[in-house]
């Protein structure tokens, strides 16, 4: 009986360090992973400070002779919204010699091989439509007064042609303060858009925006203006939007010197400079 109680008390022990075994070799190797990943992220961490701070030090480095050589600062950029306030053609456009010959070309050929109506069809459409009522017209001449005298501040010129709004006075970013031909603008400070500060340039000209429409909100165009070495602040973005005349031929047009309705060809005259981008951003 005591023989038995030893086998058994011998067994209980030999498990029991069998067990005790088997959870000091786990509990060993979680904390030898558990180190190795521990040092495996700070390893990463270092390592990934020191690929930072070189690629730092290499970017200033390429950085430092283009900002000595250019001349860049951390001022905020300046932006001119102007408006391109135009007329749209009041009478139909003179046809092309060419195209007028084609047209005279085409309806003589359709004559040949058109339809031949009955004379007795014919004489009653011929004899609709006469009587007292009729009244002669006559077209109003496409040469007004104003074409005669080159008025420049009326509407009523070059009524086949698209007319646009240019102001002389002082503008934005003119040289030495001097007036100078523009047209109607704002620096953009505190609108919600764009397009807004668009509208309060041309309304501080005109007075009012009853007659007038904007096409879009977005810009039709822009241009970069560089500072030159006698005002190295004075470089902005200037964005143009379009705006037309609408159910007026008069405007009283103020805050300027002098104004003009001028053609396209006329306004390229009085931007010589900017001559070849308005030639390419107005379309007429």
């Amino acid at each position: 009986m005591n023989s038995g109680i030893l086998g058994t008390s011998l067994r209980l022990l030999r498990d029991g360090l069998l067990h005790t075994l088997l959870f000091c070799s786990t509990y060993l190797q979680e904390i030898s992973l558990g180190f190795k990943q521990g040092f495996f992220k700070y390893f990463q961490l270092q390592y990934s400070k020191k690929l930072r701070s070189k690629m730092r030090c290499s970017l200033m480095r390429l950085a430092r002779p283009v900002v000595t050589t250019r001349g860049f600062c951390t001022k905020p950029e300046k932006i001119v919204a102007s408006v391109l306030f135009e007329r749209l053609p009041v009478v139909v456009p003179k046809i092309d010699p060419v195209v007028y010959a084609f047209q005279e070309f085409s309806f003589r050929w359709q004559q040949q091989y058109r339809r031949r109506y009955p004379d007795e069809f014919l004489d009653k459409a011929n004899a609709r439509g006469q009587g007292d009522y009729q009244i002669d017209y006559v077209p109003a001449p496409r040469i007004t007064e104003a074409d005669k005298t080159n008025d420049t501040k009326s509407l009523q010129r070059a009524l086949d042609r698209r007319l646009y709004l240019v102001l002389y006075g002082n503008a934005y970013g003119s040289p030495s303060k001097k007036p100078v031909w523009h047209f109607p603008q704002k620096l953009y400070e505190a609108e919600d858009t764009l397009r807004k500060c668009a509208e309060s340039a041309l309304q501080s000209v005109l007075g009012d925006l009853s007659h007038t429409y904007f096409v879009g909100n977005a810009p039709m165009g822009h241009m970069v203006i560089q500072p030159t070495d006698t005002a190295p602040d004075a470089g902005y973005k200037q964005f143009f939007f379009k705006s037309q005349v609408i159910a007026t031929n008069k405007f009283r047009i103020g805050k300027c010197e002098d104004f003009s309705w001028v053609t396209k060809d006329e306004l390229l005259e009085y931007f010589p400079e900017q001559a070849e981008f308005f030639n390419k951003m107005i379309i007429s």
